[in-house]
């Protein structure tokens, strides 16, 4: 399926409805046509065009823009660092970048000089030398950041259209008029399966700044802004990252609230989700159902969904095809062209994911761990230390965790605590996950930690937490928390 579908949905619509709604402007189907058109001939000629703003309907059509005109995007993560911003920039030759924060691109030194200012958007040009992309490639995604130099993800336009022509398809039942963008769309779910998706299905996307729904940087996220917008914009399907959905859960638990009564779908991927955290998320009214995807094979490749729900990941969409090999599971898309600098993809090859998983006698996918985080103790058991973090995170009062224990007789865990917490709620927390746990699985021992954030290069942008780092960090004090005594002596850590 090529890009052209998107433009025959928005083809369709009256010339009068609403599609794209934000802070600050609102564009109708006519109005969208024609920025879209205007933005694609502005791009004649240009190799790689970047994005680097804040959610807006003008970063939406941009996006649409360069799709139609067939140059390839460069979303830039708000959360990169300049020397990320540099990297990605020098990597894929961009030659334009579209974005409302001109200084943190003219600042770079990298022969970027401002022009025209078009909507929201300031246009900045260089000339520069041209770099090889894989042939076909519509988008440049990188990874999350959890290194000084993320790698870039080619990808095709057939592979994301897939993508949100199959969403569309297993949720077409479902009433969606009205998705809100919660998540940056400079991360490929929410530029997929928030913008794309909905659109093909006819529906309003609001698309707000990220401080309005609780973003704050550095500081962390505010769960209450993210209610207010809810019960203000009343959409029916929005998508989150756990750590958003335990945060939000967290906040309507404690002031007695509900979800707004409009939420049709609302989709939660990312890293693995405990039942417990699902089912407490449903309880305050927000109709909550995991998935999974990664960018390799163009964002989401399996979801749940009402009547077909299930306690992993759901059921394969239709574009993909999913195999498990020796544990391993394997997904074949028409998305991954290769890395930049790598062009090895094949579009509908095997892409060996990394993530160990398997099928129920339902079809449904489950997923276990990341093979090159496995952990084996000293007894030889096989433990995905996800698994046990999915466990601890199910705790309110646990916010983060990261489960270590690689050849230790036991696991221990470094835990943050939900704000305002201490150590006695971790301890009561940390024995309740325990008892749902088998023995093999039980953590021994415990550490108390600060939170886990970007600014102390713990956190990636889209919240997971960044493990080596962590536990390399923690080093001396695991090691005293099995040195201390023996795994079977309690004390104030050892459980």
């Amino acid at each position: 399926m090529s890009a052209a579908v998107l433009f025959a949905a928005l083809a369709a619509r009256h010339p009068e409805s609403l599609v794209f709604q934000g802070s600050h402007s609102s564009w109708r189907a006519r109005e969208a046509r024609d920025e879209i058109s205007a933005i694609e001939q502005r791009l004649a000629g240009v190799r790689v065009v970047a994005i680097l703003a804040d959610n807006s309907p003008e970063w939406a059509l941009a996006d649409l823009a360069a799709l139609k005109a067939q140059t390839p995007v460069l979303p830039l993560p708000l959360f990169f660092s300049p020397k990320q911003l540099a990297h990605a920039l020098q990597q894929t030759g961009a030659d334009v970048v579209l974005t409302d924060q001109p200084e943190r691109i003219l600042t770079l030194g990298i022969g970027f000089a401002a022009g025209e200012q078009r909507g929201s958007l300031v246009w900045l040009r260089r000339q520069t030398t041209p770099v090889v992309l894989p042939d076909g490639t519509a988008k440049i995604s990188f990874t999350s950041g959890s290194t000084g130099a993320p790698k870039g993800v080619c990808l095709s336009a057939e592979g994301l259209v897939d993508t949100a022509m199959a969403l569309k398809s297993c949720l077409s039942d479902e009433r969606i008029e009205r998705h809100l963008s919660v998540l940056p769309l400079a991360l490929l779910l929410e530029n997929s399966a928030g913008i794309y998706a909905p659109l093909l299905r006819g529906a309003e996307i609001h698309l707000p700044d990220l401080a309005s729904l609780g973003w704050q940087g550095m500081a962390g996220f505010n769960p209450q802004a993210l209610q207010d917008k809810v019960r203000e914009l009343r959409p029916n399907s929005l998508i989150l990252v756990p750590e958003l959905l335990k945060a939000w859960t967290m906040f309507l638990a404690h002031t007695g609230q509900r979800a707004a009564d409009e939420l049709a779908y609302v989709a939660v991927g990312g890293a693995r989700v405990e039942q417990g955290l699902l089912a407490q998320a449903r309880h305050f009214g927000v109709p909550v159902y995991q998935g999974y995807g990664l960018t390799e094979c163009g964002s989401v490749v399996s979801v749940n969904r009402p009547g077909d729900d299930g306690d992993g990941v759901g059921r394969p969409l239709a574009h993909v095809r999913i195999t498990i090999r020796e544990g391993e599971i394997h997904v074949a898309s028409r998305a991954f062209l290769g890395y930049l600098g790598d062009a090895t993809g094949e579009p509908g090859a095997e892409y060996a994911t990394g993530d160990l998983g398997y099928f129920d006698d339902e079809g449904h996918l489950h997923l276990t761990g990341r093979r090159k985080n496995l952990l084996i103790t000293s007894f030889g058991r096989n433990i995905s230390p996800e698994w046990v973090e999915a466990v601890l995170l199910a705790q309110p009062q646990i916010a983060q965790a990261i489960v270590a224990g690689d050849a230790r007789p036991a696991l221990a865990a470094i835990v943050v605590p939900y704000p305002g917490g201490g150590s006695a709620d971790l301890n009561t927390a940390i024995g309740r996950a325990n008892a749902t746990l088998p023995d093999y699985a039980r953590l021994g021992g415990w550490i108390g930690a600060a939170p886990f954030t970007l600014q102390n290069g713990m956190l990636t942008g889209n919240g997971r937490p960044v493990r080596s780092t962590i536990i390399d960090h923690y080093a001396a004090e695991l090691a005293a928390l099995y040195d201390e005594q023996a795994i079977e002596e309690p004390s104030r850590a050892f459980l």
